[in-house]
């Protein structure tokens, strides 16, 4: 019995247990507060882009969504979708906006989460759901009969509106766009930050930080095998890190194959002028097994590859993208006169 004693008292004695306890709570409360520091600098990074970033258009109420959009120019509608990530600034920036008003009424919409337009959480953004609000929007202008150009993540929410709304889309321009499902174990990582909570405390916190370093590294893989051109430089960047817009472009991802597995049976269905252009060397979608296809999948489609250009069509081969939008829109007249 006397033995016990003194090794109890050793027991106690020892602060090992106690020692690594503490250290464990430092390292959590250092980490806890790292975390909040970083998103406070985010939030304020954010505003501060907001406000040198203001609106360049008007706005419309579509099903409790704020609705961020640009119009101009006069004559028949044509309806330009950004692709994800993006914002109504890429179109502009890249001049393409300038060429449709020339010729056409054209319409240019901040798609939701992106740029300034609402992106309600009850609602999971599939390219139906925003065909859905897109049409709503246009219904609000007026325009009840439009060409759509769709870039990239936009080109599936320009099919959906054609597939739902067919008298609502007399022609389809359809730009470096992902159509069938593939294995994209890229887009799988990039959808980290859509999770819940652990997404919104990736996007509030490390997904900016993180983004901002690669940015250089995301702008060669999207342009290339071009450089980024001068004019890009007009493009918000910071808009684009906004924990938000990170939160969006984010979802997208998630939504990126199971939507393409939705409609690839589907495509059959388009009878409009369909015309797909596509960077040949595009680094981000494989135009072979994705534009290619389509243009087999799609009776009356026409496709147009882009030697020596990317993902990035609409800002390094502009004058290209406007003959397509004019050569859909011519088709599409022709077929309303003959109707």
């Amino acid at each position: 019995m006397t033995a016990v004693h003194p090794i109890k008292r050793l027991r106690r004695s020892v602060p090992g247990r106690r020692t690594t306890n503490s250290t464990s709570i430092v390292a959590a409360s250092v980490a806890i507060g790292a975390l909040a520091a970083i998103a406070l600098l985010n939030q304020h990074l954010a505003r501060k882009a907001e406000r040198e970033n203001p609106p360049s258009g008007r706005f419309l109420e579509v099903n409790g969504v704020r609705l961020h959009y640009v119009e101009r120019g006069a004559g028949d509608p044509v309806v330009l979708l950004h692709g994800n990530g993006s914002m109504i600034q890429d179109f502009d920036s890249s001049g393409l906006i300038d060429l449709v008003a020339k010729d056409y009424r054209v319409i240019v919409f901040d798609r939701p989460g992106f740029g300034h337009s609402d992106r309600p959480r009850n609602v999971v953004w599939t390219p139906d759901a925003q065909a859905e609000l897109i049409k709503l929007a246009l219904a609000q202008l007026g325009v009840s009969n439009a060409t759509v150009l769709g870039h990239s993540w936009g080109a599936s929410v320009a099919v959906a509106m054609a597939l739902k709304y067919p008298s609502l889309v007399r022609g389809l321009i359809l730009a470096s766009g992902y159509y069938y499902p593939t294995l994209r174990p890229d887009v799988v990582a990039l959808a980290a930050p859509s999770l819940p909570l652990v997404g919104d405390i990736l996007s509030h916190t490390l997904s900016p930080l993180l983004s901002r370093a690669i940015w250089p590294l995301m702008m060669a893989k999207i342009f290339g095998p071009r450089s980024v051109p001068k004019k890009f430089e007009a493009f918000p960047k910071e808009m684009a890190l906004r924990p938000s817009q990170i939160r969006a472009s984010a979802a997208e991802s998630a939504l990126m194959i199971p939507d393409a597995f939705i409609l690839r049976n589907q495509y059959a269905d388009l009878k409009m002028p369909v015309v797909i252009i596509a960077g040949e060397q595009d680094k981000l979608i494989d135009i072979h097994t994705q534009s290619a296809r389509l243009h087999s999948d799609v009776t009356q489609s026409k496709f147009h590859r882009l030697a020596a250009n990317g993902h990035m069509i609409q800002q390094t081969a502009t004058d290209q993208v406007m003959s397509a939008i004019r050569e859909v829109a011519g088709q599409s007249t022709e077929l309303a006169a003959a109707e």
